[in-house]
């Protein structure tokens, strides 16, 4: 069974919002005391957030999917609805987020910081704040808003000042169980070791993390015996430190070529990475060289016949046993002077801002297309208009007819009517297949003639009720013929 997991897909989705009330206050004497019904509480948000105590997304392999609470409906008497609560995912220091596209969405790096991964959908109004002095008494109350909901793809990448890399079996695992006091599992064979191991290292007064990459083979970098997995936990050391062994007796193998082959496929890596947050990329950080196994005879002999040619290259090269811990003292002071030159040079981190994004004075919030398929459409996408529609229950006409107004008084009528819409002409509200559609009948009769209808009806929802085209034409050029003649009236006035 897996006891380490660096690569998983999560599918987190927020918590629900609940739904208003629609209520009305009654007591002795007092039958009609006036909407009192509260709003639903807000659903909880999904959160991950670093635990420094967490080295494995082993969790999120076995259990993907998560979902924070909804909250509760409101209720009548102003009772608001209970809020939902947050679920916080702890995940390790250097956990990626992505998109299933590959975009990056959070880097998690540092112990508390905090990503939220699906919001919690906004309770619905109850009718008592929906309530105006038009509207004193609404018959509906809006819906609370789902949680939003998504995939995310979580990346660990090892946050650690060294990093061990070389060939499998060079003594890697030996050469960090030697120096600190972790104990990743050793054996004589290859690929003992499928996971990074920490170690934490002190020399004298500096204190430093060291990470023990898996071995590393010629093809690495195009994802040949898991290289792409093992490589990503490089990403964000400091120091690179090439472990050779001297004693192997693979035909072909020596020192330098296993240098020249570890240091191709970083090449080739590096080439292909991002570096983010003004990191040294990873060519351009500073190498040591680690000559292993010197205790055997032959591979002393062996160290000290490719030490001159690697010094030659600029490298710092290091004679050591992880056997006798011979060379282990002098390796671990020049890894701490190195670590602590890179800290001093590494940037400040920047404050943390908020950006204010004024909307422009032309954005209405909104927009309106035209779409031609195999039938015309006209689509409407915006915050407002799409969260107004996800919260309308349109089993009640009289929140169907207050959707009518609010959507008017926006001005995406006018928008539709430039567009070239004309009554009944289909129009979508949303993100085109999963929008709300509607056969658009213009807004002519509004206002509080309207508001005379029992509560939770509308009269322009009304079949037996509702006046044709033909007659709200007549209605409404006979206001206007109305206010035309007031006007002239009011001129003759003026003039006798």
């Amino acid at each position: 069974m897996a006891s380490f997991v660096d690569h998983v897909v999560l599918h987190v989705r927020g918590g629900d919002g609940g739904h208003g009330c629609a209520s009305i206050h009654r007591e002795k004497f007092k039958p009609l005391g006036g909407p009192d019904g509260a709003n639903g509480g807000s659903g909880g948000d999904v959160i991950l957030e670093v635990d420094p105590q967490i080295t494995t997304l082993l969790d999120y392999h076995h259990s993907p999917h998560r979902r924070a609470t909804s909250g509760s409906q409101g209720a009548g008497d102003m009772r608001t609805g209970k809020q939902g609560e947050d679920l916080v995912l702890s995940v390790p220091d250097g956990t990626v987020v992505k998109s299933p596209d590959g975009e990056i969405l959070a880097d998690l790096v540092g112990a508390g910081t905090r990503f939220v991964a699906a919001a919690g959908g906004r309770g619905g109004l109850g009718n008592a704040a929906i309530a105006s002095p038009k509207r004193k008494a609404p018959g509906f109350a809006l819906l609370g808003e789902p949680g939003a909901g998504q995939d995310l793809v979580l990346e660990l990448k090892t946050v650690a000042d060294v990093a061990l890399i070389g060939f499998p079996s060079a003594g890697k695992s030996s050469l960090i169980a030697a120096m600190s006091a972790a104990r990743p599992k050793i054996a004589d064979y290859p690929f003992t070791t499928l996971v990074p191991n920490l170690g934490v290292v002190q020399a004298g007064e500096a204190r430093y993390t060291v990470a023990d990459v898996p071995g590393l083979i010629p093809g690495a970098s195009q994802g040949k015996g898991l290289g792409l997995e093992f490589l990503r936990h490089i990403e964000r050391c400091a120091v690179l430190v090439h472990v050779l062994d001297c004693a192997t007796l693979d035909p072909g193998r020596d020192p330098i070529s296993d240098l020249d082959v570890i240091e191709a496929e970083l090449a080739q890596y590096a080439g292909d990475l991002e570096i983010e947050g003004g990191r040294v990329p990873l060519g351009e950080r500073p190498r040591l060289v680690v000559l292993n196994k010197i205790d055997v005879p032959e591979a002393r002999e062996l160290a000290e016949m490719v030490k001159p040619e690697l010094e030659a290259r600029g490298l710092r090269v290091f004679e050591i046993s992880t056997a006798s811990h011979e060379g282990l003292r002098p390796l671990s002071f020049a890894l701490a002077e190195i670590v602590q030159t890179a800290r001093a040079a590494a940037p400040a981190p920047a404050p943390a801002r908020t950006v204010l994004r004024p909307r422009a004075v032309n954005d209405a919030g909104f927009t309106v297309t035209r779409r031609e398929t195999d039938h015309v459409y006209f689509l409407v996408r915006g915050e407002k208009p799409e969260r107004w529609v996800r919260q309308t229950d349109f089993a009640n006409d009289e929140a169907v007819g207050y959707l009518a107004d609010r959507l008017a008084t926006l001005g995406v009528e006018n928008e539709l009517f430039k567009a070239g819409a004309v009554a009944g002409d289909e129009v979508v509200i949303g993100d085109g297949p999963r929008g709300v559609i509607f056969d658009w009948e213009p807004t002519l009769l509004t206002g509080p003639e309207l508001l005379a209808s029992p509560r939770g009806t509308d009269l322009r929802l009304d079949e037996s009720q509702r006046p044709t085209r033909a007659e709200k034409r007549v209605e409404f050029h006979g206001r206007m013929d109305a206010k035309a003649a007031a006007r002239a009236e009011v001129w003759t006035e003026r003039e006798d």
